[in-house]
């Protein structure tokens, strides 16, 4: 039997967040541009309102793919690398 330890329990936070279509966008256009702030991401996703973003960005951080940075009332997001090389290759292809 395998023991679960904090690798197993990482990974299902990432899988998880990654469930839903809309944050695989999010994801994929975060490896194409660093250091977005949530009006340009739905700006260019175009489809998502600003409240259902923030809801899917919070999920994409919590998790740890996502960095943020504060500057001022601004956050900037942008994908951790290692995370996603770790658990989810796919996004840096």
């Amino acid at each position: 039997m395998v023991k679960e330890n904090a690798n197993v329990h990482q990974a299902v936070k990432v899988y998880k967040a990654l469930g839903e279509p809309t944050r695989i966008k999010i994801a994929l256009l975060l490896t194409e541009e660093v250091n977005l702030c949530c009006s340009d991401i739905e700006s260019k996703l175009e489809t998502v309102a600003g409240s259902t973003l923030s809801h899917h960005l919070k999920q994409l951080t919590e998790c740890g793919l996502l960095n943020f940075r504060k500057d001022g009332t601004y956050i900037y997001y942008s994908v951790n690398r290692e995370m996603a090389q770790k658990y989810a290759p796919y996004l840096l292809e």
